[in-house]
């Protein structure tokens, strides 16, 4: 029979033992609660049960209808194991192990936070859910316009230029304005005239949207299918936040999309009989006027001063650059980067809803803060640099609701020194448990 005392030491032994091989013990396992002091989440943003796994949510109207004698797209493959890693899989929030709780009242259905320097996933909520772009997809598009044009070559503006539908920068009929001085209304003021004059540059817009979808691919984006070059909803449009990171992850790659970008301000040119005034639409959702002026551009004809959607250009230190976007069905969309001692963070947010003024943007700027508090090494997947890395690891958990789980790539060593030593741990035990037996029937 074990004495009280040699019980007890083969509790404290078995209790060694038991720390060693689990590690790290994880806080707050539990799904993380949200608290509203930034926004308050809507039913359609509670992600635990995978409702948008393959397809977004229903639209709200009539811009994804299938013309008649059309077939409707099918929903595009679920990659398994998930691009990325495992843990990617996850539809509610997923955090690193020892990672502090998510930014609290983050309205969004989908968001993900990455530290672009490391190239690794930091926090995430439903990372590969299905949801509208909206204009965040004219990213895709500025990656094509600067793989395949001339950035100084010219394009004429057309009137089918001025009355598409959405946003506008200012281009019409008479008017001249170079790819570069389009790819500007395309970024700061998301103008929809632009993306349609650049996608007749490309071959027209079933040619670029083709083109956008090839690029998506070669980027590893397998959630992401364009269905109009401006953002517009179409039947079978979806990326999602871990999509938009590659895609914007491989513009910040050119220097002149940057440069373009961070600018707040730039001047665009007119066009004779040019309005006095532009409507955009802001990543609230709001209507604002921009005033044109009496200056003219070198051709004569009067010009417009575009300012900058994104808002943390003016409100974040680091602010490299953001791209909004807004439609009825995709509700708010954010991605962007800052960079901070040398580190850069990029975050994405979609399906936005939230009942106050500004707050997404404050949901934004929280999440920055989150990302350059976080370590690189806690993390919870990877942002693959080609198609077919998937970070596949064994023993793979079913892409279901909330989890709180060790990040892959990076625990692996860690992992074979705690099985080292809890082996070793083991050793120990059983030697104690062999030498109190024996202790005990000398006695």
């Amino acid at each position: 029979m074990i004495r009280p005392l040699q019980r007890a030491s083969v509790l404290v032994a078995s209790l060694i033992l038991l720390l060693s091989l689990s590690g790290p013990v994880v806080v707050g396992a539990a799904p993380v609660t949200l608290t509203p002091p930034i926004g308050v989440p809507a039913p359609e943003t509670i992600t635990d049960g995978c409702p948008y796994q393959t397809t977004p949510v229903s639209p709200v109207d009539e811009s994804e209808v299938v013309p008649a004698g059309m077939p409707s797209p099918t929903p595009l493959p679920v990659p398994e194991p998930p691009v990325g890693g495992d843990l990617l899989g996850g539809c509610g929030v997923v955090l690193a192990p020892g990672a502090a709780p998510a930014p609290e009242g983050l309205t969004a259905a989908g968001w993900l936070i990455a530290d672009l320097t490391a190239g690794k996933v930091l926090a995430a909520k439903d990372p590969h859910g299905r949801y509208r772009p909206a204009s965040t997809i004219k990213v895709l598009l500025a990656l094509v316009v600067l793989d395949e044009l001339d950035l100084d070559a010219t394009i004429a503006g057309t009137q089918e230029d001025d009355e598409i539908e959405g946003d506008a920068a200012g281009v019409g009929p008479g008017g001249t304005y170079t790819v570069r001085d389009l790819l500007a209304g395309l970024m700061l003021v998301s103008g929809n005239d632009c993306a349609h004059a650049l996608a007749r540059e490309l071959g027209g817009q079933d040619a670029a949207v083709e083109k956008m979808n090839e690029k998506a691919a070669e980027l590893g984006a397998t959630d992401t299918r364009a269905a109009s070059a401006s953002g517009l909803d179409g039947p079978g449009m979806s990326s999602s936040p871990y999509d938009e990171a590659l895609i914007f992850r491989a513009a910040l790659q050119f220097p002149e999309f940057v440069e373009i970008s961070r600018h707040d301000e730039l001047r665009f040119p007119g066009y004779p009989g040019m309005p006095t005034d532009t409507t955009v639409t802001d990543a609230d959702g709001n209507d604002s006027s921009t005033e044109t002026t009496a200056e003219t551009t070198p051709s004569g004809d009067p010009g417009i001063d575009l300012y900058n959607m994104n808002q943390l250009l003016y409100s974040y230190p680091g602010m490299i650059a953001g791209k909004t976007g807004y439609t009825d069905d995709a509700r708010k969309t954010f991605v962007g980067a800052a960079e901070r001692d040398g580190r850069q963070i990029l975050i994405v947010q979609m399906y936005g809803l939230n009942d106050g003024p500004g707050s997404y943007w404050r949901q934004a700027e929280a999440m920055l803060d989150y990302g350059f508090a976080q370590a690189a090494e806690q993390n919870i997947g990877t942002l693959i640099e080609e198609p077919g890395q998937t970070t596949e690891s064994a023993g793979a958990e079913p892409r279901d609701g909330n989890r709180v789980a060790a990040p892959e790539s990076d625990a692996d060593t860690d992992w074979t020194v705690r099985l080292f030593i809890g082996l070793i741990g083991a050793l120990v035990v059983v030697g104690l448990v062999y030498a109190g037996l024996r202790m005990n029937k000398r006695h």
